[in-house]
């Protein structure tokens, strides 16, 4: 089973926070996730988001589509809503990676919540986490490479991808909140 995901090996890891001045009875992130445009999309981190759309599962569950380069890894997404709050959104996506070595999967859940923090104003908070497949691994040793050594090159990237798309995010869900008075 090569899309066997290993849950017990954490790829990469990243929370970034950002304030907002708007208040959370007007912010509904789920809303804002599976309804976000593309050019919306591309706004929220201009040279690594390529597109976006969302489309549901047979069974009705919300998929937010993504593509977008993280580093130098192209990721092909597909974020299925497993929980899909006004306030709390959490999704999963058995994901593409390409690369110029080759082509492999990655389990990526991505988890967005909001919280009051007074005076009309909210915290944002964006986690990202990344567990390899077991083609994923098979893939990197054929390449000569480690565990570790990957988890470091994707932990740097997914850093720096995610403290740069946050505040655009926060934002953009901040003029949705305000766009539905």
């Amino acid at each position: 089973m090569l899309d066997t995901i290993r849950t017990d090996l954490i790829l990469g890891q990243s929370t970034v926070s950002h304030v907002l001045a708007v208040p959370i009875e007007k912010v509904d992130i789920s809303r804002w996730l599976f309804t976000l445009s593309e050019g919306e999309y591309q706004r929220c981190a201009p040279s690594e988001h390529i597109t976006a759309g969302s489309t549901t599962t047979d069974d009705g569950r919300p998929v937010s589509i993504n593509v977008e380069i993280v580093d130098n890894y192209l990721l092909i997404q597909h974020f299925v809503g497993e929980i899909t709050e006004k306030l709390h959104c959490k999704v999963r996506s058995l994901s593409d990676v390409i690369t110029p070595e080759g082509r492999s999967r990655v389990l990526v859940i991505w988890e967005i919540s909001m919280k009051e923090i007074g005076d009309g104003h909210s915290k944002y908070t964006n986690t990202i986490t990344a567990h390899p497949t077991e083609a994923f691994l098979d893939s990197i040793k054929e390449l000569g490479i480690t565990f570790e050594q990957i988890a470091q090159t994707i932990q740097t990237g997914l850093a720096g991808h995610n403290s740069r798309e946050t505040p655009l995010f926060a934002e953009s869900i901040a003029r949705a909140a305000r766009a539905n008075n």
